[in-house]
């Protein structure tokens, strides 16, 4: 009964904080225009702290739970909030896809540097010279990699792109298909990309500040290192004259993770949605990519 009775007190406080946090950002966003001021300082720890914090857990499940609420009255306002979510992801895995071109691009470069013109560095840039080793170039490949995999995963889901491992869904009706993907998103997808997050944005600023900051450590904790915080990010590479920003990799973990969340969400309101209004809107307002070839078109569908 308490544990029942304190869910429903922090789903409440979660709108006074959403309020709060909105009314005041300068106590968790002044350290975006850093002066090394103590008062930067204890909002960095702010922002770290609530980052993965139960308060912001709860504050995500009550807009959620807002937005659903007011989705089953209306639903032309919920397909809007999944238009935008889906919309949101396509764009930025249309975008981040490129990256898999820079890098066969940038991998033939590097090729031809060291094989036909032998040499140790590449130079480029306009003005500002901007000089790395080769070896610093071909590590950087993994960073390209990263991008596709890390920002064009909520895309690939939009799209229908991943693996499925279908025992029972082909089989069953079209309600029963929307029930299922509704249980698969709040039970596995969500949960999934919420634990990631858990772990993943602590991590991030251990290889950005120091003291570094723990996943276990209290708010009046981390005001207390803020004294002594500093910014010291993660530049050591795999080889001496390696690539040396491997911070990103981490960035892009969280970013990974926010985006799969947000596909979690959309993805619930479009099967309830497709559930409530019936097989005629099985798709609705969904973007998906044109291959050209009815071929190409038939293996995507396939799968």
């Amino acid at each position: 009964m308490d544990v029942i009775l304190s869910f429903f007190q922090n789903l409440i406080l979660a709108f006074y904080n959403f309020a709060y946090a909105i009314l005041n950002p300068s106590v968790w966003l002044d350290w975006l225009t850093w002066d090394n001021t103590t008062e930067d300082k204890q909002s960095l720890m702010r922002f770290i702290y609530y980052g993965a914090s139960a308060e912001l857990f709860f504050v995500i499940l009550a807009i959620f739970l807002l937005i659903t609420i007011v989705g089953v009255f209306k639903n032309q306002f919920l397909w809007g909030c999944v238009r935008v979510l889906e919309g949101f992801a396509n764009a930025t895995g249309r975008f981040f896809a490129w990256a898999g071109l820079i890098m066969v691009l940038q991998q033939i470069v590097v090729i031809f540097m060291q094989r036909i013109f032998a040499r140790a560095e590449i130079s480029i840039g306009f003005g500002i010279s901007f000089s790395k080793d080769i070896s610093w170039y071909a590590e950087e490949l993994k960073l390209y990699n990263a991008l596709v995999v890390a920002m064009c995963c909520a895309y690939t889901f939009v799209q229908g792109g991943h693996v499925r491992v279908d025992l029972v869904y082909s089989a069953v009706s079209f309600r029963a298909k929307r029930m299922i993907d509704m249980f698969g998103s709040m039970i596995f997808m969500a949960p999934a990309a919420l634990l990631i997050w858990i772990y993943a944005w602590p991590f991030l600023w251990r290889h950005l500040i120091v003291p570094k900051p723990s996943a276990s450590d209290t708010l009046d904790r981390l005001i207390n290192k803020a004294r002594a915080l500093r910014w010291n990010v993660e530049t050591i590479g795999f080889s001496p004259n390696g690539f040396n920003a491997y911070f990103l990799f981490k960035i892009l973990m969280v970013a990974f993770t926010a985006m799969v969340l947000l596909q979690a969400m959309a993805f619930f309101w479009r099967s309830f949605l497709e559930y409530k209004e019936g097989p005629e809107s099985e798709g609705k307002y969904l973007d998906k990519d044109v291959l050209g070839d009815a071929d190409a078109e038939l293996v995507a569908d396939i799968h």
